[in-house]
């Protein structure tokens, strides 16, 4: 099989924009060699704008909008870092972040849209909503309509455009068949409601406001927002149990300190695509102002730019001629009203029918269908002549990351067990348990050593999950941690994306090393074909606790759900939820350092959950202790999305040989909890077994740290084995 080219340059993706979406599904039919694709986005799925409308009218459900951007660029082949860009260092080409170190570029295009929020309004933030981001908005206003049922639901909808307009038709409508009683008002600015409409179009839409007893408040300012009410500029007020912000687009703030030429703070692009000031920024969408040929924000503008976003982003890298972009100067607008009817604007038509909403129905489900009906990407080739063990040792399904990826129990066991005993008097353990223990004068130190291949294309994120996941051994002991060395193999790339890729990992693996009292001394790193981390790791402890240790009738504590191996395995595949893979990866970059002290006082025996899953390193610890153990599937956290994936047939590459490793000794149902006990864990809970009459006082303090944690059985007498009740 080919070897990798080297990676040498960055391209950077900053929201989740159609444009950007668009330009990923284009990405992924044909890569640019040498190029690493990044997208940026605070979310892991992006909201289709055209479909909002009718998620508010009930016609669609909120899932439906979504833009599932961790499958899109799995796809695409892309790096995605969920947080959010607050601004650009242009000198480093650094996009700089809320939550974590900047991200390099060579290029940049943003799409980050645009927010209703009204800033200046005195209250606004504080009481009001508005209706772009529209993921907020979505989940707020589907609590809402859960509220109003069977009362009067007084709305003020602040702006009398458009998206105004569409808004309250909507909410009308969702109102009146969820049982509530809806009362809304619009309040516009200007003279006139819908000024950049034709006039039949503008007349359609007005009687239909007036079929729904929508009022319409015009040329009058809003003075400020309270709780209840809305204060208009020449002493009105109105009661209002929901505030809504529909009025004009505001760009994002952070984009007046980034030094690019401005259009009422947007970014002014030339035909291009790129900055009249910076030929390495690109923009797009709503957020971009054509200086060339200025048009209104509309996401067929978004839409049509994409073909040339994409192409002139490979034409700057490889030196060819970039694309000019030329907008339409009119464009067919399709305005939803409440129920599944819609109104024309074209050519000061008075279209208007349910025909035109089953049209844009359909016009918005072939757009979105695009995104969930991704075409599979051929596999590499297998040379024609191979040994026939070649296939079987493949498999059909490709190497999973992180602990998926680690040598199976039965294997590893058989090489263990040849290892000669330490007979040095000042190595009291050696393997067998979470870590190794040495003796250091009137203290304990124990070593250990864990290394992950890449579960996410992020090094950022990848190298907090490969620290969390190396402290693991050292809390399962009891000891606090003290130095660690790193071992990190990057794929080959260029010189500069050398080193700010391992700026990202290092700054990550600081950030979890000095939180729970840790310093990193050392390490090394290597090319390879792909990215992998690890760490060796020191701690310091007076009485170590082991495997060995757990008494019958102690409680079984484990302080975090299971599910991250079936989660990653169906990511690899495209086949898991984006919000359940980024609800894992953020449990797998969670330090639990405070839980690890919490159970260090209490466990009679401890270990972490890893690769061997929570059965395999539960038999472990009973083997060692010399009892057994019954676990009650009921109490048993799982990840979401586990159970679904599960029951899907989705299994790690290790799954086998973990189930087949201790079937001898298990007596478990089927089902896809009995599955997941074998699921191999990437920066896993902790597994404790502590008396049972501090159990549920050690749960109450333990949950906050762990929110999640949870007593899922108990010790038993009897030789080693292990029962799952409940299933």
């Amino acid at each position: 099989m080919d070897t990798p080219l080297p990676l040498v340059n960055d391209v950077v993706l900053v929201g989740g924009g159609h444009t950007h979406a668009l330009t990923l599904l284009a990405w992924a039919m044909k890569p640019m060699p040498g190029v690493r694709l990044t997208l940026i986005n605070p979310e892991p799925t992006a909201p289709y704008s055209g479909m909002l409308p009718g998620f508010v009218a009930g016609h669609y459900r909120l899932e439906e909008l979504d833009i599932d951007l961790v499958r899109l660029a799995r796809h695409a082949g892309a790096r995605l870092v969920l947080d959010r860009a607050v601004g650009l260092d242009r000198r480093k080409r650094h996009v700089l972040l809320a939550n974590r170190p900047p991200v390099a570029y060579d290029l940049v295009s943003i799409d980050i849209g645009i927010t209703t929020d009204l800033p200046d309004i005195p209250g606004f933030a504080a009481h009001a909503l508005p209706a772009k981001p529209l993921h907020d908005f979505a989940r707020r206003w589907d609590a809402f309509v859960t509220r109003s049922r069977g009362r009067t639901a007084k709305i003020v909808v602040i702006g009398g455009g458009v998206a105004g307009v569409e808004l309250a038709l909507a909410m009308e409508h969702r109102l009146r068949n969820a049982g509530a009683t809806p009362d809304i008002t619009i309040i516009e600015a200007g003279p006139d409601i819908l000024p950049t409409l034709g006039r039949g179009t503008r007349a359609a839409l007005r009687r239909h406001l007036r079929r729904a007893g929508i009022s319409i408040i015009a040329d009058a300012a809003v003075a400020r927002v309270a709780a209840d009410r809305v204060h208009l500029a020449d002493g009105r007020h109105l009661a209002a149990d929901l505030v809504v912000g529909a009025a004009g687009a505001q760009p994002q703030p952070w984009l007046t300190e980034t030094g690019l030429a401005l259009h009422e703070g947007f970014i002014r692009v030339g035909p291009t695509l790129q900055s009249i000031s910076d030929p390495s920024v690109f923009a797009a969408g709503d957020i971009a102002h054509l200086d060339h040929a200025p048009r209104p924000k509309a996401g067929v503008f978004a839409v049509r730019e994409a073909p040339i976003l994409h192409h002139n982003l490979r034409a700057a890298l490889a030196g060819r001629r970039l694309r000019r972009y030329r907008p339409q100067r009119d464009f067919l607008k399709l305005i939803s009203t409440g129920g599944k009817g819609a109104v024309a604007d074209k050519w000061n038509l008075p279209l208007d029918g349910a025909w035109l909403w089953h049209w844009k129905d359909r016009i918005d489900r072939r757009f979105m269908r695009m995104f969930v009906e991704l075409p599979e990407m051929a596999p590499p080739r297998l040379p024609p002549e191979r040994p026939r063990a070649l296939d079987a040792a493949l498999g059909e399904a490709p190497l999973c990351g992180g602990c998926g990826a680690k040598v199976g129990p039965g294997a590893l066991g058989r090489v263990l067990a040849d290892l000669a005993a330490p007979r040095r008097p000042d190595i009291l353990a050696g393997a067998g348990d979470d870590a190794a223990i040495l003796a250091c004068g009137n203290t304990r130190q124990v070593v250990t050593t864990d290394h992950l291949r890449a579960v996410v294309d992020d090094p950022w994120l990848m190298a907090r999950i490969a620290a969390v996941h190396a402290l693991g051994d050292v809390l399962a002991m009891g000891a606090a941690p003290q130095a660690a060395l790193a071992q990190i193999i990057l794929p080959r790339m260029s010189e500069r994306m050398q080193a700010e890729t391992l700026r990202e990992i290092m700054a990550a693996a600081a950030g979890v090393f000095g939180a729970a009292g840790a310093a990193i001394v050392g390490g090394h790193t290597s090319m390879g074909h792909e990215l992998t981390v690890g760490f060796t790791i020191t701690g310091l402890v007076e009485r170590p606790i082991t495997l060995a240790g757990a008494r019958p009738g102690d409680a079984l504590v484990l302080t975090r759900p299971i599910g991250t191996g079936v989660i990653l395995a169906a990511e690899m595949r495209r086949q898991a939820r984006g919000e359940e893979a980024a609800a894992a990866w953020a449990m797998m970059a969670r330090p639990q350092i405070g839980a690890g002290r919490l159970l260090a006082r209490h466990a009679h025996a401890m270990t972490d959950v890893t690769g061997f899953g929570l059965a395999g390193h539960l038999l472990e610890m009973l083997d060692a202790s010399g009892v057994a153990a019954v676990i009650d599937a009921h109490a048993l956290p799982l990840l979401p999305g586990a159970r679904a994936l599960a029951e899907a047939g989705i299994r790690s590459t290790i799954w086998p040989a973990n189930t087949a490793a201790a079937a001898a000794r298990v007596r478990f149902g089927t089902g896809p909890v009995a599955d997941l006990l074998f699921d191999p864990q990437t920066g896993g809970g902790l597994l404790a077994a502590v008396p049972a009459a501090e159990a549920d006082a050690l749960l109450e303090a333990l949950r906050r740290h762990e929110p999640e944690a949870a007593v899922i059985g108990h010790v038993t007498e009897g030789p080693p084995f292990l029962t799952l009740e409940g299933e």
